[in-house]
């Protein structure tokens, strides 16, 4: 009985749809905003091809459906169709002729038009969206609150609701509070704060939210009675239009920050490690901040992945060395937005103090007697020694030569098992002084990796033996 109506407007309008076979139109041809607006086909015949419609005024089709009926006239049966087709257009459109085949043949529809209103808010509507920001103009990378309000009346009766975030091209969301909700006079208030920055300079665009909402509408059909369905509606917030200045002097940096530098000692054995960790505190861009690892010479540095935690920026570092040496202040320049001047930040300078460092090896000169090399260069040709005493003398070397090649293995053996392969920090410090070798270098770059880093590399235990035993290292 709820499809009487639609049956009886098409027996009314079928004289003209037997002439022209097609009719389309649409439940309401001016809307607000945000509203529903079903599309219909009317038409008869006894093959019918369904038209496939999947766009109407640039919109996605929401939904479709479809209705049959029978009529006898004049003792001839004519079958008659209604296809619908929901959809939310967004500004005032016109429907151009769609094709439909009937018969065999193709046949168009007449065109239809849709206007389309902005919604209006009243002090009592029945659903409030708006975006609010704190600023309107801003510098690159210089963060700013937007507010999103969504205001429900207290006679509003909601089935469901679904929400649509605008669109943050252009920008970066550096955090989303959590939703809270709160009574204000007639209206729930639910409110969300989200904390962005401009990523490019120029005239950005913050679309509008949308809140689709479910709610039941009541209708009086004269055969039916009251009769009830549930509607869709799609509220819109307004737009937010930000204006984005370049940072000046060429700086990557814009907010108000603090740093500070802390270590765990200012003493370490020759070749041990200092550890280093900087914060930076404050609002801005923390993101483009780059790593703080100097360069210092005679000190090798190993710096960790910068991690950005609750606002608040980390960054480790341990600084190995064999002599007394400075960690210079790590230093941050910015633009300050409170003073609009360029500010530049430091931590102090850390003396370090080397206990037992090695020393530089001279090379050594010796100098010949050269009195010794005078005599060394004579022969005394007095000496003859008989052939069964070179023979000897050759059969003892050969055996001496064996025992000693048998022995030295075992030696060597004993030895390198006084430093533990598996214990790489150690093996680190061992192989440090001999970076100038590219081997050694290769394998301390691993060693490395998997002491400061989440990246294990696998080590060439063969190549790492072969230099153990070329430096003599125990």
């Amino acid at each position: 009985m709820k499809n009487l109506g639609k049956i009886l407007l098409l027996i009314y309008l079928l004289p003209l749809s037997l002439l022209a076979n097609i009719i389309a139109s649409v439940d309401s041809s001016n809307v607000e905003r945000g509203e529903m607006v079903t599309y219909e086909i009317m038409l008869n015949g006894d093959n019918i091809v369904r038209p496939t419609i999947l766009t109407l005024c640039g919109q996605n089709i929401i939904s479709t459906g479809s209705q049959t009926s029978i009529q006898m006239i004049n003792g001839t049966m004519t079958k008659s169709y209604i296809f619908d087709y929901k959809f939310l257009p967004q500004e005032s459109c016109v429907i151009e002729p769609i094709e439909v085949e009937i018969d065999s043949k193709m046949v168009k529809t007449n065109s239809v038009q849709v206007t389309v209103s902005k919604e209006i808010i009243k002090k009592d509507s029945p659903f409030i969206l708006l975006l609010e920001s704190n600023k309107k103009n801003v510098f690159v990378g210089e963060p700013f609150k937007m507010t999103l309000l969504f205001k429900q009346h207290k006679n509003a009766e909601a089935i469901d609701s679904e929400f649509i975030a605008p669109s943050f091209q252009g920008f970066w969301v550096k955090s989303e509070s959590k939703a809270q909700r709160y009574k204000e006079g007639d209206y729930t208030i639910t409110k969300k704060v989200y904390t962005l920055a401009a990523q490019r300079m120029g005239k950005l665009k913050i679309t509008s939210a949308q809140m689709r909402v479910a709610y039941r509408t009541h209708t009086k059909d004269p055969w039916a009675g009251i009769i009830s369905r549930i509607k869709w509606k799609s509220h819109y917030s307004n737009e937010l239009n930000i204006g984005v200045k370049p940072i000046p002097n060429g700086l990557s940096l814009v907010g108000d920050f603090s740093i500070t530098a802390e270590i765990d000692k200012t003493s370490i054995d020759a070749n041990g490690a200092v550890n280093v960790n900087i914060r930076v505190l404050g609002e801005g861009n923390l993101e483009d901040i780059k790593s703080f690892k100097p360069s210092i010479d005679g000190v090798n540095v190993f710096d960790e992945k910068i991690e950005i935690v609750d606002g608040v920026l980390m960054q480790k570092m341990a600084f190995i060395a064999d002599r007394d040496f400075i960690i210079p202040p790590f230093v941050l320049k910015y633009f300050d937005v409170k003073t609009k001047k360029i500010k530049t930040i430091k931590t102090k300078a850390f003396n370090i103090k080397v206990k037992n460092p090695k020393v530089k090896n001279e090379a050594l000169h010796i100098k010949r007697d050269k009195s010794v090399s005078n005599e060394s260069s004579q022969v005394n040709e007095d000496i003859v020694v008989s052939t069964l005493n070179q023979f000897l003398i050759f059969l003892a070397g050969i055996v001496v030569g064996i025992l000693l090649a048998l022995i030295k293995p075992f030696k060597r053996a004993k030895k390198n098992k006084v430093i533990d392969l598996k214990d790489e920090k150690i093996l680190f410090v061992k192989l440090l002084p001999f970076s100038d070798d590219a081997k050694v270098q290769e394998i301390l770059d691993k060693l490395e990796a998997n002491l400061y880093s989440d990246v294990k590399q696998s080590i060439d235990k063969k190549q790492l033996k072969e230099l153990v035993k070329k430096y003599n290292i125990s």
